[in-house]
């Protein structure tokens, strides 16, 4: 029996001459090919997405709403949130100022102050700050509110389901296993009057919210002659606490933000939206339905809202056009969301927002966009009815029909019984455009002179984003650029124009001259809106035009005479 040992030697003696070969260096230039791979590999193969939770159209609702109440600007900052458990490390303060800012774009109704002293993590921002306000040269403006909080507990494996079983032969072996396993994670959250950091009673919010994990597996072993074999197949989830802590902290600041501002937040909590299977049946949908279908769909939807012209729907728009991938940009950046240019997800959602309803049972139910009119839901909100007078004494829209692009102009100083400015008082306007636009902006005053605000030396881009109030002057800016004064009695207004590309060069030359100087052959609004409408045409372009009126400042009163006073007694 020597030859099985004869064939070891062998393979030895070869494995042995194998090794001795590593002994030499290699040459990475052999490696090249392999390693010119390395950049795209490490990339992400699957495209970044926004990050949205259940209320972020709550979120929308809620700037809306803020804004038909005309809240006035207020100063709010926030505490750490910290997490008391140590179980869920996430960013909870930068969670809340996303939200206040989301609530924001519109109405202007929150700026957060972003002061804060750590000095186990030093910025440069903070240094700076430091070196800044010990030399005098930076003023922190004090915040009115303040918003504290924490993830109060996290109680893990609250309720917990597992299931084994197996079954063993001569020759197989099978196992199952299942488990499903739910954790609770509670967070409290207050808002306090920063003057006095004292907590406001009844401004406070306690919610909850489960997330879960579960997992299946099968074992399968067996032996074939003298070889084993053995196979492990199972799947899991595990839903994230990150996405959990968004939705409660979004339900939070919606419902403290609510109760301060004393509007009817509990509307924009009841949207479907926040149903818990929207996403889920939105995303089944996506899965089960063609690309062609769902590739009709969006182009329905961007047809509806003026994105896409009604040509577009007589006959089938390939995926690859340029039309429709310049739409679905303009669509996606107005939507706030990650541009892409192609059906993906979170477009196919957005999309189908104004497609899909609760049906009487509770479910979700695809019915339909409404055939009758294209012009977008609005929020109901009952404190319109309330609302101080408009100072503006008529408003006026021009070129295209406001289901395809609208302006919002709007004047920020109104206040309660007020129907006039007075000379030299100063106005503050906010223009707010419905889709991503090139913006202009022109001032007539009484006296017929007429001028450009907008674009200016300082605000050089004419380009404005969707559903984002442009503060006309920027009264939160130390360099506005302008200041805008009522200037002789009688009747002023501002017209905004807004257009699918930059219009400069195609308006007459008279508008195109340098901002903020009189133009010398206009002289009304209505005579820039004639110029917009010859060079676009009436569905080319979108106006609006708010007016005012100036009255002569009146004279202050006179201090009364100081009475005489009878002689001191000795």
């Amino acid at each position: 029996m020597p030859r099985p040992r004869l064939y070891i030697t062998a393979w030895m003696l070869a494995l042995g001459a194998l090794l001795s070969g590593c002994s030499t260096p290699m040459d990475p230039r052999r490696d090249q090919p392999f390693m010119e791979q390395a950049s795209v590999t490490d990339r992400p193969s699957v495209r970044p997405t926004r990050s949205f939770s259940s209320f972020s159209d709550s979120l929308m609702c809620m700037d809306h709403m803020l804004r038909a109440a005309q809240v006035p600007t207020t100063l709010v900052t926030s505490k750490q949130i910290p997490d008391y458990s140590g179980r869920v490390a996430v960013g909870s303060k930068d969670m809340v100022i996303t939200a206040l800012s989301q609530m924001s774009r519109l109405s202007n109704a929150f700026r957060y102050v972003d002061y804060e002293v750590d000095i186990a993590r030093q910025d440069t921002v903070q240094n700076l700050t430091t070196i800044l306000l010990n030399n005098n040269q930076i003023q922190l403006q004090r915040p009115a509110l303040y918003i504290s909080g924490a993830i109060s507990f996290v109680d893990q494996n609250v309720t917990s389901n597992r299931f084994d079983t197996g079954v063993s032969g001569p020759r197989v072996d099978l196992g199952y296993s299942q488990s499903r396993n739910a954790t609770i994670i509670g967070m409290e959250m207050h808002l306090g009057d920063f003057r006095t950091r004292t907590l406001i009673p009844g401004l406070d919010s306690a919610n909850e919210v489960i997330v879960g994990t579960g997992g299946q597996g099968v074992d399968l072993a067996g032996r074939i002659g003298t070889y084993g074999v053995q196979f492990n197949v199972g799947r899991d989830y595990t839903q994230g606490s990150g996405s959990a802590v968004r939705t409660l902290i979004d339900l939070a600041t919606i419902e403290l933000v609510g109760k301060w501002a004393r509007v009817p937040y509990w509307q924009c909590l009841t949207l479907e939206q926040n149903h818990p299977d929207f996403q889920r049946q939105l995303r089944d949908w996506f899965n089960e339905g063609s690309p062609a279908v769902r590739l009709q769909l969006v182009t329905r939807s961007l047809i509806s809202r003026g994105y896409l012209p009604a040509s577009a729907g007589a006959e089938p728009i390939p995926a690859h056009s340029a039309e429709l991938r310049t739409a679905l940009s303009r669509f996606q950046a107005d939507n706030g969301m990650v541009v892409t240019g192609v059906v993906d997800f979170p477009t196919y959602e957005r999309v189908l927002r104004n497609f899909v309803g609760l049906s009487p049972d509770g479910t979700l139910a695809r019915i339909g966009w409404n055939t009758t009119s294209a012009e977008p839901a609005t929020v109901p909100t009952p404190a319109e009815a309330v609302l101080p007078p408009v100072v503006a004494t008529s408003s006026l829209m021009y070129g295209a029909s406001p289901t395809e692009r609208s302006i919002d102009l709007q004047i920020e100083n109104v206040m309660l019984d007020r129907t006039a400015f007075e000379v030299g008082e100063q106005i503050f306007l906010s223009a707010t455009v419905s889709r991503a636009s090139y913006l202009q902006c022109y001032l007539a005053d009484a006296t017929g002179t007429v001028l450009r605000l907008l674009p200016n030396q300082t605000n050089r881009t004419g380009w404005v984003s969707a559903n984002q109030a442009l503060r006309i002057p920027d009264w939160m800016s130390p360099n506005p650029g302008f200041v805008m004064d009522a200037a002789s009695p009688g009747r002023e207004g501002v017209a905004c124009f807004a257009t699918d590309e930059d219009s400069t060069g195609k308006l007459p030359e008279d508008l195109r001259g340098p901002p903020l100087k009189p133009i010398a052959a206009y002289r009304s609004l209505e005579k820039i809106n004639e110029a917009f409408a010859a060079t676009w045409g009436a569905a080319g372009y979108t106006g609006n035009a708010v007016y005012w009126n100036v009255v002569p400042r009146r004279a202050a009163p006179q201090p009364a005479p100081a009475a005489s006073k009878p002689p001191a007694r000795q």
